[in-house]
Formats: C-alpha cells, structure tokens, sequence
C-alpha cells in the first residue's frame, strides 16, 4: 500500500499527507518530533494514543499487555479512501518465533486483545504471519503458562 512501508531493521513508516509515523515494537515517533512510548518504558502513554495523519491515514496505539519484555505497542492504521477501506495491524514485540523460558503471565492475555484487532480483512504489518500463527501463539503461550 502506497504511503505504508517497511524497513529492513523491522520499522514500519506511514506517510499521511500532513505528518509521518515511524512505529517500532515500544516507540511511535511522528515527525514534528512527537513521541509515544508506555509509561514503563520511560513514557507517558498508559492505554491509548491515536492520531490523524492526513491523506486518509489515521494511526491507533495500544498497550494491550506486557509481553516479552514489557511496554510493547501494538498499531493500528486505518486508511479510508473513496470507495474502500484497508486496515493494517502491527503487533511489535507480542509476536515471537521462539518463547523464552519464563513467560510472563500478562502477555498471552495481550495477545488474546490483539487477536480482537485482527477480525475481517487486516494486513499484519512487521513479521510474516497470519491470525492463525498468532492463534497458534496465543495456545503456546497458555500452554507454557498452565502445561
């Protein structure tokens, strides 16, 4: 999609028309120098922090949970043309290939929320996945929780 892009060391950039988003997994930068990260990781956000970039782009994020490593930002951009709309899900950190040897209970709960975000016709943004290696996820991570 034109005006969202992703950068090899795993930035995704949204360019509206009257500002740019570059989100990592626990920081959102816009380019006017705002920017957003959870309150344990040293910023002010403790939920929810939307914004409206112009050119039809609007930009959602949400602590839904600690993860892995805590503070973790999941995105949602929404673009809203002419005659359609495309939604677009970046879950960051939530998502791992590999599960560490503790797993914190907040996270399968997070993720739980994030499969919410990912109902009728999303694109996830970040690592090659689908909802259902993210349903896949959320089953290791209760697994690991309650063997």
């Amino acid at each position: 999609m034109e005006g969202i892009s992703e950068t090899p060391d795993g930035k995704v950039v949204v360019n509206g028309r009257e500002h740019s988003l570059t989100y990592t997994a626990r920081l959102v930068t816009l380019d006017d120098g705002t920017r957003v990260a959870h309150e344990s990781q040293g910023g002010e956000m403790s939920a929810v922090w939307a914004v409206d970039l112009g050119g039809g782009f609007f930009a959602e994020v949400a602590h839904l949970g600690a993860g892995p490593v805590g503070g973790e930002l999941v995105m949602t951009v929404t673009w809203i043309g002419v005659d359609e709309t495309r939604r677009y899900v970046a879950l960051g950190d939530l998502w791992a290939d590999e599960l560490p040897a503790e797993v914190p209970a907040s996270w399968p709960v997070a993720v739980d929320l994030a499969l919410g975000l990912l109902d009728g016709e999303v694109e996830l943004l970040g690592a090659d996945i689908t909802k259902d290696d993210v349903e896949t996820l959320h089953q290791r991570l209760l697994g690991a929780l309650h063997g």
